[in-house]
């Protein structure tokens, strides 16, 4: 089985811009993560970008049996990324570190969790281990 774990804008910069990310940075949370998947028995691709049609471009190539995303900012309003997660035909994870239900009004909506299986938010790095073990488990049934 193989997981994308796909990150969007500005990613790159956890651990090293605003506390409510975490301390942790993304290739950190990325070995850790790598590690509890093989120790299920599942392989992880990473994929960060912060352009948007990139994003689109590496969710219409597929290749994938399950979608962990977090897309930062573009999840309030990306439609072109909304629109390239409901052609993915696969269990798909939305995941935010940040509760982004308790921060500023414009981060409270996504435009993608209609075209996802479920979203995990608010537990910092935990959200990536909680998506990757539901999608393995899911598929394991």
């Amino acid at each position: 089985m193989k997981i994308l774990i796909l990150n969007g804008v500005n990613l790159n910069m956890t651990g090293k811009r605003e506390a409510v990310y975490g301390t942790e940075t993304l290739d950190e949370i990325n070995a850790r993560l790598k590690v509890f998947a093989k120790e299920r028995g599942a392989d992880l691709e990473f994929f960060q970008s912060n352009s948007e049609g990139e994003i689109v471009d590496r969710l219409q190539k597929g290749g994938f049996d399950g979608l962990v995303i977090n897309a930062g900012a573009y999840t309030h309003y990306s439609y072109a990324i909304a629109d390239a997660l409901y052609s993915v035909k696969t269990k798909k994870i939305e995941v935010h570190l940040s509760n982004i239900l308790a921060r500023e009004e414009f981060r409270q909506k996504s435009v993608l969790a209609r075209n996802c299986d479920g979203c995990i938010a608010g537990l910092g790095a935990d959200v990536y281990f909680l998506a990757v073990d539901h999608i393995i488990r899911s598929q394991n049934k």
